[in-house]
This record gives structure tokens, C-alpha cells and sequence, in this order.
């Protein structure tokens, strides 16, 4: 997952927060990922790179995703509840 400099993190962050308080389902999310990078595809044109850096923005958000949030909970989950045999 790339960390992008604090400038660029400045920039977006305050749109994504405000964009954060309106999606309440895993539709309204799914649906802002894809109309986001349709977007991006749309601006920079479509071509295999540009629609392949989008599919793998997604793909490495989800591993990031699992690595800071999931994996965790999942590891408090078996403390609470003992390892499966």
C-alpha cells in the first residue's frame, strides 16, 4: 500500500471524510469504489494500464484492509473465544 506524502493525504482527506458520513451500506460503498475509478478511467483514458492500475488499487487496498483491521480482529477473536483445533 503506497503511503502518499501528508500534502496529497491534506488534499483528499477532508473530501473522503465528508464522503465517509453519507455511505451507511456495502452498496453505497461498492458503488463509490467503482464510480471512482471509472472516473479516474474516464480522465485519463481507458487502456489496459490505466484499467489495470485501478484493478489493482482495489486489490491491494483490500490486502491493506486485511493487514490493518481484519487479521487484528480475527487475533482478538481467538484470544476471546480459543484457537480453532
Amino acid at each position: 500500500m503506497p503511503y502518499i506524502p501528508q500534502e496529497k493525504r491534506d488534499l483528499l482527506d477532508p473530501a473522503l471524510e465528508n464522503l465517509s458520513r453519507e455511505i451507511k451500506t456495502q452498496g453505497e460503498l461498492n458503488y463509490c469504489i467503482f464510480k471512482l475509478s471509472a472516473l479516474i478511467v474516464r480522465r485519463v483514458g481507458k487502456n489496459y494500464d490505466n484499467l489495470s492500475m485501478c484493478s489493482s488499487a482495489m486489490e491491494h487496498a483490500k490486502l491493506e484492509w486485511y493487514r490493518k483491521f481484519l487479521s487484528p480482529y480475527e487475533d482478538e477473536k481467538i484470544q476471546e473465544h480459543g484457537e480453532i483445533d
